[in-house]
C-alpha cells in the first residue's frame, strides 16, 4: 500500500488536506464528529506526522529540549514535572537529556537534541560549564533558558531560587536558637548554587557578628553519603559546631544518617537545616527543618521564560529570582555541648 500520507488520507475521506490536519492537532474548528473520524482512520492507517516538513513550513517544532545536570535528586525530577506540563499545556513537547555534572556528555547530549530544531533549550549547566557552551546553543537561533543553575554574565534569562537568602535564613534561625558555631555541609564553587549557598551562610554569620571559620564548611557534591562523610568530619572537629546548614536535602539527610551513627539525635543534640524542602523532608523521624524553595513554581516560570523567547527572541533578558522560606520541623533547637568523636 505504501506509506499512508495526509494527502492520501484526505482523499480516502472525502477531505480536504487542512481539514484533516487541522482534525489531527485537534483543532476546534473541525466538527467534532469529523476530528474523531479523522483521527479513528488515521491511527487505523499507521499514519505518522511529518514533523520535519511541519517544521519547514512554519519554521516551528514544538519541542523544547531540557538539559538537567541531575534526575536521581528528587528535587531535579519534581522541577522537571513543572516543566514539562507548563510546557505541555502550551502544546509543546519535552525531549529531555541529562549531564551528570559532565560538561563533555552535557555538549554531545544537547548537541543530539539540538539536531531535532527545538525551539528553546531550558538548561541547568553541569559543574564547568562556560558562557561560549550556552551560546553555541543559542548561536541558530535557538531560546536560551536557565534554571536553578546558572552562569552569571552569560546574558540568558533565568529562573530558580533566592539561594543566598534562603541559606542566610537557616543560618538566621539556628543563631536566634542560640547557636554560635554553626557548620556548612556540601556544595562547591564550580556551580552557582554551591557560590550562591555559601555567600548565604557568609551572610547569615556576618549579620549576627559571628566570624567566617573555613574549617567548618565541608564541601562536596549534595549526595547522602557526602553528607554522612561531612557530619563525621565536623564531629571529629577539636571544637566541633552545635549546628548545621545544607546545600541541599539530601545532604541534610546523609548528616541526619552521621547523627544517629555517631550515637546523636537532631534536633537535641545538634541542630540540622536542609534546603529545597523536598517531599521526603517532612517524613523521616525526626522531621528535617528546611527551607522551601518553590521548585514547581520556577520549573513553570522556566517554561514560561522560554516560551516568551521563543516568541521574541530580542525582548530584554528577565531573571525570576523567588524568595524562599523557613520551614520549622524537629531537627534544631537550643545547643547542647557536643563531644568530639572520632573519624
Amino acid at each position: 500500500m505504501g506509506k499512508v500520507t495526509l494527502q492520501r488520507l484526505a482523499l480516502e475521506l472525502g477531505l480536504s488536506t487542512a481539514t484533516v490536519s487541522l482534525a489531527l492537532r485537534d483543532s476546534p474548528v473541525v466538527a467534532e464528529i469529523t476530528r474523531l473520524r479523522v483521527q479513528e482512520a488515521a491511527r487505523d492507517r499507521g499514519y505518522v506526522a511529518n514533523r520535519s516538513a511541519a517544521a519547514l513550513r512554519t519554521a516551528r517544532t514544538n519541542i523544547v529540549g531540557v538539559g538537567l545536570h541531575d534526575i536521581v535528586n528528587p528535587s531535579f525530577t519534581e522541577l522537571l514535572a513543572a516543566i514539562e506540563d507548563a510546557l505541555s499545556a502550551a502544546g509543546k513537547t519535552v525531549l529531555l537529556g541529562v549531564s551528570q555534572e559532565d560538561v563533555a556528555r552535557q555538549t554531545r547530549t544537547l548537541g543530539t537534541l539540538a539536531e531535532y530544531r527545538p525551539d528553546a533549550f531550558i538548561v541547568s549547566p553541569a559543574a564547568h560549564t562556560r558562557v561560549e557552551d550556552l551560546k553555541a546553543l543559542a548561536a541558530t537561533g535557538i531560546a536560551v533558558v536557565q534554571v536553578t543553575r546558572e552562569i552569571e554574565g552569560s546574558g540568558f534569562d533565568f529562573a530558580g531560587s533566592d539561594d543566598r537568602a534562603g541559606v542566610a535564613l537557616g543560618v538566621t534561625h539556628l543563631v536566634e536558637l542560640g547557636h554560635r558555631r554553626i557548620g556548612m555541609i556540601g556544595g562547591f564553587s564550580a556551580i552557582s548554587t554551591g557560590r550562591k549557598r555559601l555567600a548565604g551562610y557568609q551572610a547569615g554569620l556576618k549579620a549576627a557578628g559571628i566570624p567566617f571559620d573555613p574549617a567548618l564548611v565541608m564541601e562536596g557534591p549534595g549526595h547522602r553519603e557526602e553528607g554522612r562523610r561531612a557530619m563525621m568530619r565536623l564531629l571529629a572537629l577539636e571544637e566541633p559546631p552545635t549546628a548545621a546548614v545544607s546545600f541541599n536535602d539530601l545532604s541534610a539527610f546523609g548528616a541526619l544518617m552521621g547523627l544517629q551513627a555517631a550515637g546523636l539525635t537532631a534536633g537535641r543534640d545538634f541542630s540540622l537545616v536542609g534546603y529545597d524542602d523536598i517531599a521526603e523532608a517532612a517524613l523521616w523521624h525526626p522531621s528535617l527543618t528546611t527551607v522551601h524553595t518553590f521548585i514547581p513554581e520556577y520549573g513553570r516560570a522556566a517554561a514560561q521564560l522560554a516560551l516568551a523567547r521563543m516568541a521574541d527572541l530580542s525582548r530584554p533578558v528577565e531573571r525570576v529570582e523567588l524568595p524562599p522560606r523557613l520551614v520549622v520541623r524537629d531537627t534544631t533547637s537550643a545547643p547542647v555541648p557536643v563531644k568530639r568523636r572520632p573519624l
